[in-house]
């Protein structure tokens, strides 16, 4: 059912509550709620038996009141088929057929603006993701992040909140050290295995390219940032840092746009640094009384705000620990205007959420409790081949998101990164995930994506073939969509908006992947079942054709959000 629809009924059960409730105050909040048993009807509301007893009534005679009192309502004509009594006093409703059908004239009349909302309007979310750090390429699990940021920020932006997505580079601290004495090294013509090789240092084959275009002298830019020409000078440290760090957030850049990711902005953890950002934030701590001096260190009351224990926030040797600086980095973020923030991360960082949030609380500049939200994701095991795969020569440990892409498409760009971004972010954030590249490459039933795409290939044919005006389909005749599958068909569209929205509040994402497979499934299920081009009855051919054009609409519309595309041919 349709959220208008909805909206009316609570005003039929609010205007048959009115004289009931009069003179007390009272101020029912009518619930309606799908019954269990979908042979009861399309919608049952308990609030008789919510109000019985303040209003001290048998809740079935006042169930029976407000049935009464709807059935008589005008304004139910059309909308309300029927109205029962069951059991001590839940009200169940069956919805008009053409209620129902209607649905498909909403979707072809608002086209791709079917199941956006403007609940969002002047809310302002900023979500963060993918965030690795500029020492390697892009692995798998930041693919999974950027699968569930992208695709989280368009089901913000679908409902009319402004999103900026952002990318959090950590370009200081032990890890960019790391990686500019492993350029260094292969500078210097060693490899890894060598006596001379650090022996913390990164062994993939990139490091070779980085080092060789050092060597060269060659300049590389990043998508935001100065361009860096290397100095060719091998004991030249800072240069080496300064080229290797440039040089991999352009390979970071190259492999999100093959994933078809975009960033509204890039923050460089380095800037908090060198613009006193995480002094300042230091600096508040104390001057909020919420730290305290022992052993040498500086810790934070973390306990005050719910952690376990307290928190140690600048070592005894001057350095900070890893949530200073988040710490820093979200105070800017509220700073900034963001009534919402939002982190996609790997589960690993579940131990610096309560310190980042006490850090925050203790501050004490407004910022609100449980700021920032986190969605959490678990690793990706990758499968090819009916065997794991663990290591790309490229990257030297890990499996990347380019290797991802092109296993996937077999070749094919636009394949491969459909199916990526799909798989991803087809089960909830907190579950692990098996990527069967060999399920990627399959033409069937048992590729999730492909079983999507093609039912909307499939109306797209069906569509072709009749050769009729698509845009007439609006003002076609509804009423012989009455079977089961019909039926069915009907209010998963009608559940569209309703789960986008459900998706937002509970940060799920999965929910549009689960959506599309299930009225993909009933798609094939109703073709096979309805050839709807050899139908002999001109207006039921019509009907079915308006409802494929339909069901066609919201797969492309579901389909666009997650960042898939909806090719009319495979």
């Amino acid at each position: 059912m349709l959220a208008q629809q909805k909206q009316e009924i609570v005003a039929l059960f609010q205007a048959a509550l009115a004289p009931i409730v009069a003179g007390s105050d009272l101020s029912p909040n009518v619930v309606l709620e799908r019954p269990r048993d979908p042979s009861h009807g399309d919608i049952a509301c308990n609030i008789a038996m919510q109000l019985a007893k303040p209003l001290k009534m048998n809740p079935r005679e006042l169930a029976t009141r407000l049935v009464a009192a709807l059935q008589a309502d005008p304004k139910a004509q059309g909308l309300v088929e029927s109205a029962d009594v069951a059991g001590p006093g839940f009200i169940n409703l069956r919805v008009a057929a053409s209620a129902k059908q209607s649905v498909v004239a909403t979707v072809l009349q608002q086209g791709e603006a079917f199941g956006r909302g403007e609940s969002g309007n002047d809310h302002h979310v900023i979500i963060e993701f993918v965030s690795a750090n500029p020492t390697g390429p892009l692995h798998v699990g930041h693919g999974r992040q950027a699968a569930l940021g992208d695709a989280l920020s368009s089901l913000f932006e679908s409902q009319g909140h402004q999103v900026t997505r952002e990318f959090y580079y950590n370009d200081a601290g032990v890890q960019i050290a790391t990686l500019a004495t492993s350029v260094q090294a292969r500078a210097r013509g060693f490899k890894p295995g060598d006596a001379e090789w650090p022996e913390s240092a990164y062994n993939g084959d990139y490091i070779a390219d980085i080092a060789a275009d050092f060597l060269a002298k060659k300049t590389v830019s990043a998508s935001d940032g100065q361009p860096a020409t290397a100095s060719g000078d091998v004991d030249d440290i800072e240069s080496i840092r300064r080229f290797a760090v440039t040089y991999l957030r352009n390979e970071q850049d190259q492999d999100l746009q093959a994933f078809g990711v975009r960033f509204d902005n890039y923050y460089l953890e380095s800037s908090l640094y060198t613009d006193g950002k995480v002094e300042a934030a230091v600096q508040a701590l104390v001057d909020a009384g919420k730290t305290y001096e022992q052993d040498g260190a500086l810790w934070l009351k973390t306990t005050e705000y719910g952690d376990d224990k307290d928190r140690v926030m600048r070592k005894s040797d001057g350095t900070y620990t890893y949530f200073v600086p988040d710490v820093a980095y979200h105070i800017q973020k509220f700073k900034r205007g963001f009534d919402q923030a939002i982190n996609i991360q790997g589960s690993d960082h579940h131990g610096t959420i309560a310190r980042v949030r006490a850090g925050l609380q203790a501050v004490n500049i407004g910022i609100p409790q449980g700021y920032p939200d986190y969605v959490l994701h678990k690793m990706v095991t990758v499968m090819k081949n009916g065997e794991e795969v663990k290591i790309s020569k490229r990257a030297g440990s890990y499996v990347t998101v380019r290797d991802l892409i092109e296993w996937s498409g077999n070749g094919d760009v636009t394949r491969g990164r459909d199916a990526v971004r799909f798989f991803l972010i087809s089960r909830k954030a907190d579950t692990e995930f098996v990527f069967d590249v060999d399920v990627a490459l399959a033409t069937n039933d048992e590729n999730p994506v492909y079983y999507v795409q093609y039912a909307h290939a499939r109306i797209c044919s069906a569509l072709a073939n009749w050769g009729g005006d698509v845009a007439q389909l609006a003002n076609v005749d509804l009423s012989p969509l009455t079977n089961a599958h019909e039926s069915g068909l009907l209010a998963k569209l009608a559940a569209y908006p309703e789960m986008l929205q459900r998706a937002l509040v509970e940060l799920g994402p999965h929910q549009v992947a689960f959506y599309l497979r299930e009225l993909a499934a009933d798609l094939h299920s109703y073709y096979f079942a309805h050839k709807w081009l050899l139908d002999d009855d001109e207006p039921t051919k019509l009907a079915r054709l308006a409802l494929a054009a339909a069901i066609r609409q919201v797969l492309r519309n579901g389909l666009a959000l997650i960042g898939v595309s909806a090719p009319e041919k495979m």
